[in-house]
């Protein structure tokens, strides 16, 4: 069942119910302001605070899409770039390729010019679909982007080198689009791509069962019902925040897509909407904490009684915060979500609901998921043992496109090697060790930074952190820890150095340096930058030694 089938059935059963809510704190001068003083200001003067559309327009917008494109030559198996913001427009041009039999390709908004044009040849993108934002960064390649492709811009003021899509989308009918072949489970629906930590990014290529199983597994995992409604704040072309939303499609139920990430805007946006079901990515859910710790934020302030799950993913959790989380929130339950882009996203492992007790862990296979842990030669190790996860199921990427090596390297059998060292307990739990390359091998022993980082995350004063190996010519690498201290706190080495005497000698930091934590669009610690910040100055201060 492909996915668009879903949103055909909604604006056929729901219509006239609201499906998506974009709401936009942010003023011209990114100012920002509460509710009730937006309440206050004349009308249309900034951009709409608050757009919604019912699921009957969304199923029409995203038919005009698909036949202005079928209308542009746009043919099944051509490929169709998305680079824009989070907005109310995002989600009905995906479903309009899709329409079409055409691949969405989404692309990270945060890619630059060089970036952009490598992923448009690498994926073999036909049409690039692009909001303001990225004017100035598709101007600089638009001669070479523009050879033998569409470019359709979504704003106003349209540049000189492309076209815009109001104006062609107008008189564009919102009937379902007319194709010559039926679109099946077994076509192409989506390329996606890496994050891109060793060099330019992969293109993940997806068929629509991957989509369809991605969001069946969503509504499942969470029992998303028709009374829920989502609150998204990560970027739509990212599959984490696409592929929960789509626990909402399947269930027919109400999303907020909300542009802003401080606390109080989050809090405002579940009191004022009525969100049940909110997904945090762990810098939000601390700074949230934070600020209720500060007294910045008064839970009494907000309506949140309605909101009954939090849950994370994108990165390691740190068991110490969810314990602070369910002190203010006792009544939550809580999931974490394990997945790459390379299996369609979140969800192939879940902690689960009813599984609190096991904080600390990914979980279990999910919903038609299987795992396994395997050593360097290929071989299941015994519980307990660390190695590399692997799973298995319907989500599993086709391939790396234009690209077989990179897919030999990762497909074994039907199996995914996903890169990540973990280990199984005796319940059948499992527990992320560590990405395989950040491991840290130090005077022939195995040091895995996210076990320091978990130890680190308990002191009182830590906002964040992150451990690294640095370049050491007698153990050959040496842990480094780099620590963000909580907003209007000072902390030294010492206290550090005193605090992980709890670990053992050879996981106890060499190196501690305060700075703050760089984090990607997903939440991802960005480690590939730390090293080559500490890391060049590390190998500098040897050479000036020798």
């Amino acid at each position: 069942m492909p996915i668009m089938d879903y949103l055909e059935r909604n604006a056929e059963l729901y219509g006239d119910e609201i499906a998506l809510v974009e709401l936009n704190p942010a003023l011209p001068n990114n100012q920002r302001m509460t509710w009730k003083e937006f309440s206050l200001i004349e009308p249309n003067r900034f951009e709409p605070y608050r757009r919604e559309i019912t699921w009957s327009v969304f199923n029409e917008k995203a038919n005009r899409c698909a036949n202005l494109l079928l209308e542009r030559g746009v043919q099944k198996g051509d490929k169709v770039a998305i680079i824009m913001y989070n907005c109310l427009e995002w989600l009905p041009i995906y479903f309009g390729v899709l329409k079409t039999g055409a691949i969405a390709v989404p692309f990270n908004f945060r890619y630059d010019a060089a970036e952009i044009l490598y992923c448009a040849e690498l994926a073999e993108v036909d049409v690039i679909i692009f909001g303001p934002e990225f004017i100035g960064r598709l101007e600089v390649n638009a001669e070479r982007l523009s050879r033998g492709r569409l470019l359709i811009y979504v704003g106003d003021n349209c540049p000189s080198f492309a076209e815009s899509y109001h104006l062609l989308v107008a008189n564009c009918p919102s009937h379902k689009p007319h194709i010559h072949e039926i679109i099946t489970d077994d076509d192409f629906g989506a390329i996606y791509f890496s994050s891109g930590t060793t060099g330019f990014p992969k293109a993940i290529l997806h068929k629509h069962r991957s989509l369809t199983q991605a969001a069946q597994m969503e509504q499942k995992h969470h029992l998303t019902s028709r009374d829920d409604c989502f609150l998204c704040m990560p970027p739509l072309y990212h599959t984490g925040a696409k592929f929960h939303w789509m626990g909402s499609l399947v269930a027919g139920s109400r999303a907020v897509l909300l542009k802003g990430v401080q606390p109080d805007v989050i809090l405002e946006a579940i009191s004022k909407e009525h969100c049940t079901i909110v997904w945090l990515l762990v810098p939000w859910a601390q700074d949230i904490l934070d600020e209720l710790d500060s007294g910045k934020l008064k839970l009494e302030d907000y309506e949140l009684s309605q909101w009954r799950l939090m849950h994370i993913g994108a990165q390691p959790v740190p068991p110490s915060l969810i314990k602070r989380w369910k002190k203010y929130f006792p009544h939550h339950d809580y999931d974490t979500n394990y997945g790459l882009s390379e299996s369609t996203g979140p969800g192939c492992v879940h902690l689960g609901l009813e599984n609190i007790n096991k904080v600390g862990a990914i979980g279990v296979p999910g919903y038609r998921w299987q795992c396994k842990i395997i050593d360097e030669n290929g071989a299941e190790v015994q519980r307990g043992e660390v190695g590399e996860l692997c799973v298995k199921g319907p989500g599993v990427m086709t391939c790396y496109y234009n690209d077989e090596k990179a897919t030999a390297e990762v497909l074994k059998d039907g199996w995914l090697l996903t890169g990540d060292m973990a280990m199984q307990d005796e319940d059948g739990f499992y527990f992320l060790v560590d990405r395989k390359k950040d491991v840290i091998v130090s005077g022939g022993e195995n040091i895995y930074p996210v076990q320091i980082e978990d130890f680190l995350h308990k002191f009182d004063k830590v906002k964040d952190v992150a451990v690294i190996g640095l370049a050491d010519r007698r153990l050959g690498e040496i842990s480094a820890a780099i620590i963000e201290i909580k907003e209007g706190m000072t902390c030294t080495e010492e206290e550090i150095n005193k605090f992980c005497l709890e670990l053992p000698r050879y996981k106890r930091p060499k190196k501690i340096i305060f700075a703050d934590i760089p984090r990607n669009a997903t939440g991802k610690i960005e480690k590939p930058a730390l090293r080559k910040r500490y890391g060049a100055e590390k190998l500098v201060a040897l050479e000036n030694r020798s």
